[in-house]
C-alpha cells in the first residue's frame, strides 16, 4: 500500500517541491481548495478530500477535512491490531504525513477595517483539527506545520525511508505550540471586541520571536526578543535599525525605558532622553533638538556615556556631530538626516533606530507585565501623569509660573525613575537624578550630589510622598526653591512646616508613580 500525505496549506512557501519530493518517494498527495489547485497546476497529480469522503465540500469550505475516513486515517495507531481491523473495516486507509498551516487569522485583523464577520471566517477549524490529531498520533504520523521542516521530512525519507521518531516527537511539539498561539490571538481578539476586563481567570497571549541574542541580562544567561502579534508602530518592534550591531538585551529593555521618557513630552517640544540602565540620566528640551540634547547631555556628562539617547525630532549635522563625541550604545530618532548619518555611521557600534512614532503617547489599553518565580503580575500601563485640576498649593509660597513649568517637567522624568525617586531640574534640564534607593533622603542626596552644585536655585520632584520633613530641611540646603510630590502622608503636615519655615513652595499632585 503506498504511503499517503495530506497536504493543505495557507502558507504556499516551497510546498509545491515538498509536493514533488514525497511523490518521487511514492506518496500520493491529498489536498483541498487552493492547495490542490497550486499542485495541479504544477503537475502534480493530487487526490481531492471529496474523492477520499464521498461528501463535496460545503457550507463554502467550512466542512471538507472533518470526516471519518480522513481522521481514522491519521488516528489509528499502527500497533494497534484493533485500530487497524476498524481502519480496513471502513474503508480507510492511513496517512502517514500531515502537511498542514492555518487559515491567515493574524494578517486578517491586522488589516486595516476588518470586520469581525471576516476575521470569524478566518478561524480554521478543520486544520487545527487535523494537526493536533496527527501531533497526537506522532509515532506513526509526521505532521508539519513550518515550510521550514519540508527538507528536513524529505531528507530523512530519502535516507532512511521514515522519519525518525526524534524528529517526529519535535515536530509534534511544533503544533501544539502552534495551535496555543493561534486559540490565544483568536481569544484575545475577541476579548477586545467585546470590551472586556484584560484580567481574566486565564491570562493567555500571543508573542512572536524576533530575534534570539547572544545571552541575557548577563553572559551565563540565555535570551530571546518576543513582540506582540499586533505591537504599535510607535514601540521598538516596529523600530528599523540602520546602523550598528544586533541589540542586547539589555539594550531593548533600556531603549525601552528612553522610549518611556520620551512618550512623556510627545512632540509638542524638541526633546532629548538619556538612560544609562533603565533609569533617566538627563532630560532636556530647546526650541531645536540640537539644543535639547545639549541640556540633556550638561545634565549629567559622566553618566550618558554609555548610555542611550532618545530624540523626539529627525537627528540634523549639528546634533550628530555632538552625538559623535561621546561613547553611546543606541541612538532613537524619527528619523536621521543623510548629513547626520554619514557622521554617526563612522562609529562601528553605535545603533541607530530610526522610529517615526517614537514619541506618540502609549494607548491606556496596554498591559504591563513583570514575571515572579511562579507567577505574573499584570497591570494597566501607567499612561496617566497627573490631574491639573487636583494640584494643589498646600505651602504659604507658591510657585511662580516658571518654577510650575520647571515642576511639570520634573515630574514627567520622576515618573519613570526607579523607586525611591528623585528629580531636580532647572533652565528645561535635569541638574540632578537621584534613582532607586531604598529611602527618599538617600535619592536625594545622590541627585544633589549628581548636581555638581547645580541644585542651587532648581526645583525637585518626588515620585511618592515624604514620610519624614528631613527631605525638606535637606533641599532647603541645597537651596531648592520648589517641590511636587504626591502628598498623602500622615506627617504631610510637618513637610509643610519645614517648607514655609525655608520659603520653598509645595505641591501637591494626588497621584504617586512607584516604578519597581
Amino acid at each position: 500500500m503506498k504511503k499517503r500525505a495530506i497536504i493543505s496549506v495557507s502558507d504556499k512557501t516551497g510546498v509545491v517541491e515538498f509536493a514533488k519530493g514525497l511523490k518521487d518517494l511514492g506518496f500520493e498527495i491529498i489536498s483541498t481548495g487552493g492547495t490542490a489547485k497550486a499542485l495541479t497546476a504544477a503537475g502534480i497529480d493530487v487526490i481531492g478530500i471529496s474523492d477520499i469522503t464521498s461528501y463535496p465540500e460545503c457550507l463554502d469550505g467550512r466542512v471538507k477535512t472533518l470526516h471519518p475516513l480522513i481522521h481514522a486515517g491519521i488516528l489509528a495507531m499502527r500497533s494497534n491490531e484493533e485500530h487497524m481491523r476498524q481502519l480496513k473495516e471502513i474503508g480507510a486507509q492511513p496517512i502517514d504525513v500531515v502537511a498542514v498551516n492555518l487559515y491567515p487569522f493574524k494578517s486578517t485583523i491586522l488589516k486595516p477595517g476588518v470586520t469581525l464577520e471576516e476575521a470569524v471566517e478566518n478561524i480554521d477549524i478543520g486544520g487545527p483539527t487535523m494537526i493536533r490529531s496527527a501531533a497526537k498520533n506522532w509515532q506513526d504520523v509526521c505532521v508539519i506545520v513550518d515550510p521550514a521542516d519540508y527538507g528536513t521530512v524529505i531528507d530523512e525519507y530519502k535516507e532512511n525511508g521514515e522519519v525518525s521518531k526524534e524528529t517526529k516527537f519535535r515536530l509534534s511539539g511544533k503544533v501544539f505550540n502552534h495551535t496555543a498561539a493561534y486559540d490565544a490571538m483568536i481569544a484575545e481578539y475577541m476579548r477586545k471586541q467585546r470590551g472586556d476586563s484584560p484580567f481574566e481567570e486565564n491570562f493567555t497571549r500571543t508573542y512572536e520571536k524576533v530575534q534570539e541574542m547572544r545571552y541575557g541580562e548577563n553572559p551565563h544567561q540565555k535570551a530571546a526578543f518576543y513582540k506582540e502579534i499586533d505591537a504599535a508602530d510607535n514601540t521598538l518592534p516596529a523600530a528599523e535599525q540602520l546602523h550598528g550591531k544586533e541589540l542586547s538585551y539589555n539594550n531593548i529593555n533600556d531603549a525601552n525605558g528612553a522610549l518611556d521618557v520620551l512618550k512623556e513630552f510627545g512632540d509638542e517640544i524638541p526633546t532629548a532622553v538619556a538612560v544609562k540602565h533603565a533609569n533617566p540620566c538627563g532630560v532636556g528640551i530647546g526650541e531645536t533638538i540640537h539644543e535639547a540634547y545639549m541640556n540633556a547631555y550638561e545634565s549629567d556628562p559622566v553618566s550618558i556615556f554609555g548610555g542611550i539617547v532618545a530624540l523626539n525630532r529627525p537627528v540634523d549635522k549639528a546634533t550628530a556631530e555632538e552625538l559623535a563625541k561621546i561613547f553611546l550604545e543606541i541612538i532613537i530618532a524619527p528619523d536621521f538626516e543623510q548629513d547626520a548619518l554619514e557622521i554617526l555611521t563612522k562609529k562601528k557600534n553605535i545603533r541607530l533606530l530610526k522610529l517615526p512614532a517614537a514619541a506618540r503617547k502609549n494607548s491606556p489599553d496596554m498591559l504591563d507585565m513583570k514575571k515572579v518565580a511562579g507567577g505574573l503580575l499584570v497591570q494597566e500601563l501607567d499612561t496617566k501623569l497627573l490631574n491639573e485640576d487636583e494640584l494643589k498649593c498646600v505651602t504659604e509660597r507658591c510657585p511662580t509660573e516658571e518654577e510650575l513649568k520647571q515642576l511639570k517637567f520634573a515630574w514627567k522624568v520622576v515618573k519613570h525613575v526607579k523607586s525611591n525617586g528623585i528629580a531636580l531640574a532647572k533652565g528645561n534640564r535635569t541638574v540632578g537624578i537621584g534613582p532607586g534607593q531604598t529611602n527618599r533622603i538617600t535619592a536625594l542626596e545622590l541627585a544633589i550630589k549628581y548636581s555638581n552644585g547645580a541644585a542651587a536655585g532648581s526645583v525637585m520632584a518626588s515620585d511618592a510622598f515624604f514620610p519624614f520633613d528631613d527631605c525638606v530641611k535637606a533641599a532647603a540646603e541645597a537651596g531648592i526653591t520648589a517641590i511636587i510630590q504626591p502628598g498623602g502622608s500622615i506627617r504631610d503636615e510637618d513637610s509643610i512646616k519645614a517648607c514655609n519655615e525655608a520659603g520653598i513652595a509645595m505641591v501637591f499632585t494626588g497621584m504617586r508613580h512607584f516604578k519597581h
